[in-house]
């Protein structure tokens, strides 16, 4: 339990982070069965899960799904099967070894690699705040006719006002994000139904892959990029490393089952949410002739003589879920990788105003959103190496993970996302300056 958990109990917030850990010891204890055993240990996988569902997944699916048809809904399957791999293995080092990724790369790893990894980090929690702010901007811009520059400012003082629950202990964060979760969730189920995509066609290109040309494997980067996150790999160690503390070996092994539970199903739900950003893009707009849909205000504009208001202002309110909530997940993520590799951390409130100013400056310029949206997936794909190929040494290592030490096949599967992940990367590189 985090020290804001153990200071000022009387709080109501603070009684119901309390209560969280007693109930999870009594599901730890085999006093209590089922989902209600499950119930004390959902949070952090939610709280990641959001940056699987943020704005930058929006511009990279929406035009995958315009460009492509439903073809290229495999790369999304195969994401999300790589990030609930991935985000398993981040929450298990966090209850192995009691410390986030980043904090273990600063104990373990010469201290000119650590500065080049933070400082690679920072860039990448910088280009992912940049997708997500500026994603809810443009939903308010949309939504209620809010001029972008007046709606940067609205977002930042909203995201910080919510990264304020933190003082409250973990629960209250927990649940507030989880129903941005869900409320995303809503939103697409009732995407689908408005869009009526081919079940078949769907059923067929989840699991059939396909790759035509150049600019859908830029897409297919894009798409990877915005999928599996490394600012997500470096906050889900943090979230679980002094949330429930084991006592021994049996209780590290019982919290982990219960974590890996919670992944499936948070991660199933971004799975869910992003297929159904892809289909309904391909659906609406590939099947009508608009396969040029190529930023999410042309989307919106799009949405509403095809489907109506109703289904073009549930898409925005998904946006602006999105939006603020990953943007508050992203800002958690930095001050995590900040304080992990470098061993401090500045007020909240200066790294709110930091990360916002490459919004106001891309505001302030009138560049188009959704193409720095795309890049900023881009610039996401390239780093996410990094804390993947730490994240597969580390936890491999038997000194530092004990009874949670991977097992060889997970050692080999996440080896070989890695090296995918590379070769996409090594390709995207290539093709930007010599293709």
């Amino acid at each position: 339990m985090n020290q804001s958990d153990s200071v000022a109990v009387k709080n109501p917030a603070q009684t119901a982070s309390s209560k969280t850990v007693t109930a999870a010891r009594d599901a730890i204890n085999g006093n209590i069965k089922g989902f209600r055993a499950l119930l004390p240990f959902l949070g952090p996988a939610f709280i990641a899960s959001i940056a699987y569902v943020d704005p930058g997944n929006f511009a990279t699916n929406i035009q995958s799904g315009a460009m492509f048809g439903y073809k290229m809904l495999w790369v999304i399957v195969f994401a999300n099967l790589m990030a609930m791999l991935l985000q398993n293995m981040s929450a298990k080092l966090g209850i192995a070894s009691g410390k986030s990724l980043p904090e273990v790369c600063r104990d373990f790893m010469p201290k000119k690699l650590t500065m080049t990894m933070w400082i690679v980090s920072e860039l990448a929690a910088m280009a992912t705040d940049l997708a997500e702010f500026l994603g809810a901007t443009l939903a308010l811009n949309l939504l209620f006719g809010i001029p972008m520059i007046f709606a940067v400012i609205l977002t930042g003082i909203v995201t910080y006002l919510i990264l304020m629950m933190e003082r409250y202990g973990f629960r209250p964060m927990e649940k507030f994000i989880a129903a941005f979760a869900a409320l995303i969730g809503l939103c697409y189920l009732a995407e689908t139904i408005f869009s009526k995509p081919n079940l078949s066609q769907i059923a067929y290109h989840s699991v059939v892959p396909w790759l035509g040309n150049n600019h859908s494997i830029m897409l297919a980067v894009g798409v990877i990029g915005a999928t599996v996150m490394p600012h997500a790999i470096y906050l889900h160690s943090s979230l679980t490393q002094g949330r429930i503390i084991p006592r021994n070996d049996i209780e590290r092994l019982k919290i982990q089952k219960f974590s890996t539970k919670e992944i499936l199903i948070a991660m199933t739900l971004a799975g869910f949410v992003n297929l159904s950003m892809m289909y309904m893009s391909a659906s609406v707009f590939n099947t009508s002739g608009h396969s040029s849909i190529g930023d999410l205000k042309t989307a919106y504009q799009t949405l509403t003589p095809l489907l109506g208001s109703a289904a073009a202002s549930v898409f925005l309110i998904s946006l602006l879920a999105s939006g603020i909530s990953s943007s508050v997940v992203g800002t958690m993520a930095g001050q995590v990788i900040m304080q992990g590799f470098v061993g401090f951390t500045i007020p909240l409130w200066i790294r709110r105003l930091v990360t916002m100013l490459p919004t106001i400056v891309i505001v302030a310029i009138g560049t188009d959103p959704t193409l720095t949206l795309v890049i900023s997936q881009v610039v996401l794909s390239i780093v996410l190496p990094f804390p993947v190929i730490a994240l597969i040494y580390f936890t491999g290592r038997k000194d530092i993970m004990g009874v949670l030490t991977n097992k060889r096949h997970v050692t080999v599967l996440s080896s070989i996302f890695a090296a995918i992940i590379l070769g996409l990367n090594t390709w995207l590189i290539y093709q930007t300056f010599f293709g």
